[in-house]
């Protein structure tokens, strides 16, 4: 067993993986692999040649220093059970602090998954808040923007020690979701089946049903800083640098 940066030519193997892991789509999967993988932002255990673990990192910073948004952990089901994960995010977290990095972050897919990071040294660092409303009687003004305005805005709206999350972050963002801005707000948003599920609404939040009404929606499901909802978990690399208060851009 070798745990390596995986190659270029890896990805085919690393798309099997993910879609036997996650269930993602093809489409899905071009829009990360086209816009914010890279090897050196990836970590892959091998077994022979078959890929049988993987992760990948987004950069982000905080209190002026640089951490990872580890993404996408996953394991063939039936190499689970053997300790491979720990192993892999152990030989991560020693590259990541060889490379200048002070802390890492994730969220966890599932509840179950906190107890399971929290045995590696991971504790939960920031809380949101979800809730639902129905369209206002009338919709507040919005307006389309692209991945770099959503950036220097993103900037002003972020909570007092949040996470800035930049580059591939956004342009992954951008693929996936819809992001608009108002007179006191940013939003991140898809639409299906008539609702609006919004991953990130930063700024006036009290806006929430005019955003929904706005993009003619019947519903909008919305999660926004604070709260008590736990979210993601950080562990210290350099033993030194305190956790986010908040993460936004989780890609679930």
């Amino acid at each position: 067993m070798n745990i390596n940066p995986p190659k270029i030519t890896d990805i085919p193997k690393l798309r099997m993986l993910w879609q036997e892991v996650f269930g993602d789509s093809d489409e899905f999967l071009d829009a990360f692999f086209k816009t914010a993988f890279s090897p050196e932002r990836a970590m892959a255990v091998y077994v022979n040649d078959k890929i049988v673990s993987m992760l990948y990192w987004f950069n982000c910073e905080c209190w002026g220093k640089p951490m990872a948004y580890i993404y996408a952990v996953g394991t063939d089901i039936a190499y689970r059970g053997r300790g491979i994960c720990h192993k892999l995010m152990d030989c991560t977290h020693q590259k990541l602090l060889r490379d200048g990095y002070s802390g890492a972050i994730l969220v966890p897919g599932e509840n179950s998954l906190f107890e399971f990071y929290g045995k590696m040294g991971y504790k939960t660092a920031t809380y949101v808040d979800k809730f639902t409303c129905g369209p206002s009687d009338v919709g507040v003004e919005i307006t389309p923007i692209k991945a770099e305005e959503y950036e220097m805005l993103r900037r002003e709206y972020l909570p007092y020690g949040g996470a800035v999350q930049e580059r591939e972050n956004t342009q992954f963002l951008a693929r996936e979701m819809q992001l608009y801005k108002g007179d006191d707000f940013i939003v991140a948003v898809t639409k299906a089946g008539g609702k609006v599920y919004c991953s990130e609404l930063l700024g006036n939040i009290e806006k929430a049903s005019g955003i929904v009404a706005a993009l003619g929606a019947d519903a909008g499901y919305f999660r926004t800083p604070d709260g008590n909802t736990p979210f993601a978990m950080y562990i210290s690399l350099d033993k030194v640098t305190k956790p986010p208060t908040y993460l936004g851009l989780a890609f679930d």
